[in-house]
């Protein structure tokens, strides 16, 4: 009998119901690939566009789902890693092209692979790859961000907003963050945010207000709705960097960048892969973690078999933080 594993399967986009646990075949390393025992999944909202239908890809049904995972070493046939080494894989594709990380196990390029170290749980640990790479990559490759500047993060209780908050408030920078909900400002504050923005869809006034001349750089995560505002809210010669789509809305209809950008504002965008994510960044930031001198956004852990619930909870955008599945 040919071995199986538990998968998460989205039969077509829908519903939350489209999400099926599924006994299926026990993947196998392609030549270049690497099998990787899943100890923890974050859910993204890549993966909700996807289930929705939303999102433009190469994805075909049924499908398991899943652009990231935390796991060890099952099987790689070129040797790279031990056995058993403690791992995180994300992108490159992963959940999109070929099956992702919602199943015990994943199948996975050897090359967007980072190995680490850890005694955190599997639910923190899980929690961190993606979120992680996406929050530096704006922070790096996006804004070119520096110590003594001010940041804006337009989102800041998802979980890339919360790493962006813990990442800048560590590089020494001045953080404003917003938030639609008054009553997530302390979660906010707890994460090292100097000033939290109540955001009612226009928050360029009240970052005037404390830098009359606008922010350094902002991190945009909502989407294409608040841009403008984010943009007006920002410093000649200072970047927005449009990295999230928390409202599911990423187009601009009719774009006319002398009319749409503000002089002398610069706009960029991040979408990552885990090259982006240097492994002693990965290392370093899960060892602060440890010592408590950095947090993990993590909201709530899930059971496999609750991944309805999760999904539920994701496209709510109550969540304060990371949703991560222990199968």
């Amino acid at each position: 009998m040919n071995p199986t594993m538990r998968a998460v399967v989205l039969s077509s986009p829908g519903g939350v119901e489209q999400l099926q646990i599924r006994d299926v075949p026990l993947p196998q390393p392609a030549p270049g690939q690497l099998r990787i025992k899943v100890k923890a999944f974050g859910l993204n909202r890549s993966e909700l566009h996807t289930r929705l239908g939303l999102a433009e890809s190469d994805v075909t049904f049924p499908h398991i789902l899943g652009i990231e995972a935390a796991g060890v070493i099952d099987e790689d046939p070129s040797g790279t890693f031990p056995i058993g080494q403690q791992v995180a894989t994300m992108m490159g594709g992963m959940g999109r092209s070929y099956d992702g990380g919602y199943a015990e196990y994943t199948c996975v390029p050897v090359g967007q692979v980072i190995a680490f170290e850890s005694e955190l749980p599997w639910d923190v640990l899980g929690a961190i790859p993606e979120m992680l790479q996406t929050a530096y990559g704006s922070l790096t490759v996006g804004l070119d961000a520096q110590p003594g500047q001010s940041l804006l993060i337009r989102g800041g209780t998802s979980s890339v907003g919360m790493a962006a908050a813990v990442l800048g408030h560590r590089l020494g920078m001045r953080v404003l963050s917003t938030t639609r909900n008054p009553t997530k400002a302390e979660a906010l504050t707890q994460l090292g945010v100097d000033h939290v923005l109540i955001d009612n869809g226009k928050v360029a006034e009240q970052v005037r207000a404390i830098l009359p001349d606008g922010v350094d750089g902002a991190i945009e995560l909502i989407g294409t709705p608040t841009l403008p505002d984010t943009l007006l809210a920002t410093r000649v010669h200072g970047t927005v960097c449009f990295t999230g789509m928390l409202s599911n809305e990423w187009t601009v209809p009719d774009f006319y960048p002398i009319a749409y950008l503000p002089r002398g504002v610069r706009l960029t965008g991040y979408a990552g892969e885990a090259a982006d994510l240097p492994a002693q960044i990965l290392q370093g930031f899960l060892d602060d973690v440890a010592l408590g001198s950095a947090v993990a956004p993590l909201d709530q852990a899930f059971s496999m078999d609750q991944i309805q619930d999760a999904h539920r909870l994701m496209e709510s955008g109550q969540a304060t933080g990371k949703l991560v599945v222990l199968p």
